[in-house]
């Protein structure tokens, strides 16, 4: 008898495929993060570029009994895009195996510039356990101070970083890395938005990544950085960068421009319009050449492509771990004009984030 597949039936297990894929999202990202614990990009760019196995196991640090795991690993990181495998020839002799090499994603992954802090505090149990309990925090009542992560870990993010040397360092770091990443670029392609400035305050800009990549690329602008004492206290010494002890809630140190950089989205309405009015205090005129300079993600800005898209809609929902909210235009148009600002020029130009110049 022959076995028949009806249009109905096949789309039942399309569908079946598709929430397995969804359910399992979880697996690619742990296995990521062990990759990034065992360095596995490294080992392969210690290579050249393509390893073999057994020489990624010679490289990393597990146990010889776990060799035919490791493949497994190997295989998942494969079709998750992280790495990529050549296989031997038909004719080629048995001993011959395949070939794993890095793709343009792990390349982000070795380097001096790397993003592994980046991707692996995101994947870190104190971040990763509140979503856990997504679920039960939308059945409770919103209360303001009530976060996600608050309502697991019985205080916020910065309450805990100011507790939590370990955590605080592991944040900074991966601020560090995201700023290196991203202002290589930006300077590079968009250096006219620092033209004409003589002055910066990077505001909240902790270690200084930023401040200090624009101060190597427009040696002419002189750069502080502006962030809480704790912060302030382990930021690196000997650089043309100032570091400057203050709550960016309170005041901003004078400069022809104001960097928020993935600050905004931290925090609800209010803040914001907050922190925009002490930006419009700190900056002369527009005449003058004062701005404030955000990079955040606009919702719906950028390449409409399914990744990007989801990503940002990813993000949205990552962001409410600590009350915070992605913005689409017309939300930052609402916060912008209420701290007294006049006009905005948005440039959705660094991938799945973009560029805000704001005049007073």
């Amino acid at each position: 008898m022959a076995l028949t597949r009806t249009n109905e039936n096949a789309s039942l297990l399309d569908a079946q495929v598709e929430l397995y894929g969804n359910t399992f999202a979880f697996i690619k990202s742990m296995a990521l993060k062990s990759a990034m614990d065992l360095r596995i990009a490294d080992a392969i760019h210690h290579h050249g570029g393509g390893a073999t196995l057994a020489q990624i196991a010679a490289e990393v640090t597990i146990h010889p009994s776990k060799i035919s795991c490791l493949r497994r690993l190997m295989r998942v990181l494969v079709v998750s895009d992280i790495f990529t495998v050549q296989h031997p020839a038909p004719s080629a002799a048995d001993e011959d195996e395949p070939v794993y090499m890095l793709t343009p994603s792990s390349r982000l992954l070795v380097g001096s510039s790397n993003l592994v802090s980046l991707m692996s505090v995101i994947l870190i149990p104190t971040i990763v356990t509140p979503f856990l309990a997504i679920g039960k925090w939308f059945q409770n009542n919103l209360v303001p101070d009530q976060c996600i992560f608050k309502h697991t870990h019985g205080q916020s993010f910065w309450e805990l970083t100011n507790n939590d040397a370990a955590l605080d360092a592991h944040f900074n770091d991966a601020m560090v890395s995201d700023s290196r990443f991203v202002m290589d670029i930006f300077v590079k392609e968009h250096g006219e938005v620092f033209q004409g400035i003589n002055s910066l305050v990077d505001v909240a800009g902790g270690h200084g990544a930023a401040a200090q990549a624009i101060s190597k690329a427009f040696p002419e602008v002189k750069c502080r950085v502006l962030d809480l004492g704790h912060v302030i206290a382990k930021a690196p010494i000997g650089t043309d960068v100032e570091y400057i002890s203050g709550d960016m809630f309170d005041s901003i140190p004078p400069a022809n421009a104001v960097l928020l950089k993935w600050v905004l989205h931290d925090w609800g309405d209010d803040e914001c319009v907050k922190i925009l009015k002490n930006c419009k205090k700190a900056i002369p005129s527009r005449d003058a050449g004062g701005k404030v300079i955000i990079i955040d993600i606009v919702l719906g800005a950028g390449p409409s492509d399914s990744k990007h898209k989801e990503l940002q809609a990813l993000f949205d929902l990552y962001i409410m771990l600590i009350n915070g909210i992605e913005r689409n235009e017309q939300q930052w148009k609402k916060v912008i004009f209420e701290a007294g600002f006049s006009d905005y020029k948005m440039m959705p130009v660094l991938g799945f984030r973009s560029v805000i110049e704001v005049y007073p």
